[in-house]
């Protein structure tokens, strides 16, 4: 049986992917808004770190607490990943991030990988990867492959608004991984793109339309 995948249905998240859709948001609030889902979503695909127990000297007495005990990478696929891992990486400041180059070729469909600078040695525990709209999915398996094949343990991966198809490739490929989204729209069209969804996410976060 495939990992779950969690669809938010906060109200504050709706509202936002409503915003982020809109063909007349200008390119500064896209970018705000790419990074406040993102960082709501982070915290969801985030709920399973572990923890180790520490004491904490507070002004008054100790105190006991917790701290992260796993190792956190997180993998923007670029371009449009970058607005989602930087959210992301405000909020675990101590994670790592690995930037993954990935493009679809417009004529087949395919992932093209054309940067890869992951280290040989990593010590992960749990892997992220961001990409806002997986459209047929090959990005993200593709991505994926990469992350499994450098011997990341734990894996997740995080988008804004997908395809049904993109999902369905994505579980059929990876059946162990996680998948955290905003939205799940109706269908891809002739040509690749997440219809209604929200454009092209690069385009939109970074002005070059």
């Amino acid at each position: 049986m495939p990992a779950a995948v969690t669809v938010a249905d906060h109200p504050l998240v709706r509202d936002k992917v409503a915003r982020l859709r809109h063909r007349d948001t200008p390119t500064p609030q896209f970018r705000t808004l790419v990074y406040e889902i993102a960082q709501s979503l982070f915290y969801d695909a985030t709920r399973d770190l572990r923890l180790k127990e520490v004491t904490v000297p507070t002004p008054l007495a100790d105190c006991p607490g917790f701290a992260l005990a796993d190792k956190v990478g997180l993998v923007p696929v670029l371009r449009a990943g970058l607005g989602m891992a930087a959210a992301m990486h405000d909020a675990l400041p101590e994670a790592c991030v690995w930037h993954l180059g990935l493009y679809r070729d417009h004529a087949t469909l395919k992932p093209v990988t054309y940067y890869n600078k992951l280290p040989a040695t990593h010590g992960l525990d749990v892997g992220i990867v961001t990409d806002p709209t997986p459209a047929t999915g090959g990005s993200a398996i593709a991505a994926l492959d990469i992350l499994k094949k450098a011997g990341v343990p734990r894996l997740r991966f995080v988008g804004l608004i997908a395809a049904p198809e993109g999902v369905a490739a994505l579980q059929a490929a990876h059946p162990d991984v996680p998948v955290f989204l905003a939205a799940i729209d109706s269908h891809l069209n002739e040509i690749g793109y997440i219809v209604p969804g929200l454009g092209d996410a690069g385009d939109r976060q970074f002005g070059t339309t």
